[in-house]
Parts: C-alpha cells; sequence; structure tokens
C-alpha cells in the first residue's frame, strides 16, 4: 500500500480579528492613602478610647461617667474600623477594590495601604507567568495529522477587566491559548516545497510564533491580558505517518543534492573543454566533445568510484 502525498494547498490568512466583546471596565487608581499614617491615628484612638474610659471610672455623678464611657468606646470602635482598612500590597500584586459591589479602583502602589474599611479587596497578581500547553493532535493545513505544542509568557495589565471581564482569568488564557495552537496549526502546512513564499510551521518558526502571538494576544485582550512572547515547544508529524513522511524528506534532499551534483558535473565539463580549446591541447570535434562529457558526467555523478579504462590506441579507436 502505497501513501499518496499531495501537495498542501495554500493556508487561509489566520489573521482575521477575533470578534471579542468591547470591556465595560477598565483600570483606575483608587483612593487610598499611606497605611502608616492612618496606623498611627489608630493607635492614637485607641488610646484615647482607653484615656476616656479611665476618665469615665474616676468621675463624680451618672451623666459624666455615661459620658466618657460613651466617648471611650465610641474612639476604641473607631481604632478598630480603622485598622480594618489597612491593606498590606507585596510586590508584583495588586489590590482590586470595590465597594458596595460596585469597582473603586486598583492599588498598585506596594506597601502598608489604607482605603475605605468597608470596601471589598481582592489581591490579582501582576507577575509575569506562563502556560504551556499540552501536545494537541490536530491536522495542517495540507491534511496531515501533526502534534503540537506551545508555551506563552503573559502577565495582567488591566486588573479590573482581570477580575470582572471573566469569571478566571488564568483559565481563560489557558483555553484561549489551546485555540489559537490549533487555529494556527489548521491554517498553515507543516512543511513546503513551494517557493512562491507560502509559510510553513517547520521552515518559518519565527513568523509563525509572531502570528500566535497576535492572535493569541487578540483574544485575552478583553481579560486585560498582555502576551510577551509564545513559543511552539513541539512539532512533528503524528506517529501514523512519520515514516511516509520520513521518506518523503529524504528523497527531497536526495534530489536536492543530485542537482547539486549535476549542476557541478556539468560547469566542470563546460570549464574542461573551454581550457582546452583556449590552450590548443588537443582539438576535438562534436561527437568526441559529447563523449568527454558524457564521461565526465558518468564520473562525477556517479555513486561509486568510476574503474578507469586505458586507451592505447588512437583517440578514434
Amino acid at each position: 500500500m502505497t501513501t499518496q502525498i499531495q501537495p498542501p494547498p495554500t493556508p487561509a490568512d489566520p489573521s482575521t480579528t477575533v470578534a471579542m466583546p468591547a470591556p465595560k471596565v477598565v483600570e483606575r487608581p483608587a483612593k487610598d492613602r499611606s497605611g502608616w499614617q492612618m496606623l498611627g491615628v489608630a493607635a492614637a484612638t485607641f488610646i484615647l478610647g482607653f484615656v476616656a474610659l479611665g476618665f469615665g471610672a474616676g468621675a463624680d455623678g451618672d451623666g459624666t461617667v455615661a459620658l466618657f464611657s460613651v466617648l471611650g468606646i465610641g474612639l476604641l470602635i473607631g481604632s478598630v474600623v480603622i485598622l480594618g482598612g489597612l491593606t498590606p500590597v507585596a510586590p508584583g500584586r495588586a489590590r482590586v477594590v470595590q465597594l458596595l459591589g460596585r469597582y473603586h479602583g486598583t492599588i498598585r502602589e506596594d506597601g502598608l495601604r489604607w482605603v475605605n474599611p468597608i470596601t471589598v479587596r481582592k489581591t490579582v497578581s501582576t507577575r509575569i507567568r506562563n502556560h504551556e500547553t499540552g501536545v494537541a493532535k490536530v491536522n495542517d493545513a495540507g491534511g496531515s495529522p501533526i502534534e503540537i505544542a506551545a508555551v506563552v509568557v503573559w502577565q495582567v495589565e488591566d486588573t479590573a477587566r482581570a477580575s470582572f471581564e471573566v469569571d478566571d482569568f488564568v483559565e481563560f488564557v489557558a483555553i484561549q491559548t489551546e485555540t489559537a495552537v490549533r487555529h494556527i496549526a489548521n491554517s498553515y502546512p507543516y512543511d513546503t516545497d513551494d517557493s512562491g513564499g507560502v509559510l510553513s510551521l517547520r521552515d518559518n518558526a519565527d513568523e509563525i510564533t509572531s502570528k500566535l502571538s497576535e492572535e493569541i494576544a487578540a483574544r485575552v485582550e478583553s481579560a486585560g491580558v498582555r502576551i510577551v512572547e509564545s513559543r511552539l515547544t513541539r512539532l512533528a508529524y503524528a506517529p501514523e505517518i512519520a515514516q511516509a513522511m520520513l521518506r518523503r524528506q529524504q528523497a527531497g534532499a536526495v534530489v536536492a543534492a543530485r542537482r547539486q551534483i549535476v549542476n557541478g558535473a556539468v560547469g566542470m565539463g563546460e570549464m574542461a573543454l573551454d581550457q582546452l580549446a583556449e590552450k590548443n591541447v588537443v582539438e576535438l570535434d562534436e561527437e568526441r566533445k559529447a563523449t568527454m562529457v558524457s564521461n565526465l558526467l558518468v564520473v562525477l555523478c556517479g555513486d561509486r568510484d568510476a574503474q578507469p579504462v586505458v586507451n592505447t590506441g588512437s583517440l578514434y579507436q
């Protein structure tokens, strides 16, 4: 049973813009202040509360005791409320702030910060991450089954969109990366002998990875993610056709080598005839020139070393 290899068709342009919905929220700075200052205010309030309770305990009269007691308790509660607004922010992380269900802003400055105590603060990592896809078995543009995998380096650029536009931006990036890799693999042939500018997955790795990065970036833009780089980590024919494609590549290499050998042999024959004629070494008619060129081609293009035959007669015997 022979495998007939069909020439790959011209691939479709995969640069079609992915129709993602426009984001409804964008990142903006939150209204925050230094947490150390507010920590000092909370400590002072806490101390004043205890002082007020002490005055109330030593005061005469029910009204004065009640007044200082209420004031002391209020100051203590106020210090606890102030402490509730303290928000530590680690390097490489941001805090997304929500106030009564609405987006209130993002804290990117690291250190101890303070925001409205009744807000909800969600931590979002802004560090550079990478995602490696699993080995996917897909068909290339020519219909040949191949195995392909890629690694993508990405980073959260807009914390608001990453938090509110998608359910889980990490899973979203993973799924969209898998989709883009499969789409790119379906849009180009694995290998091609066409020199007419058709890109192939094996021979044009830089161009293919650039298009892959563009497509992934278009797919995850609505989630506030920036694609730093993408690279193919595995590219091979599927096992069921690997041997047939290996024979095809070997045949192509043999043909290319034979072509180069023949071109060199023809050039050497032409050079030999020109030098013989230029130096008047011997005069050859057309038939003897053809014989000489034929012998040279046999010697130079043969797979094995030629066995010389010494002619002891004349040139025409």
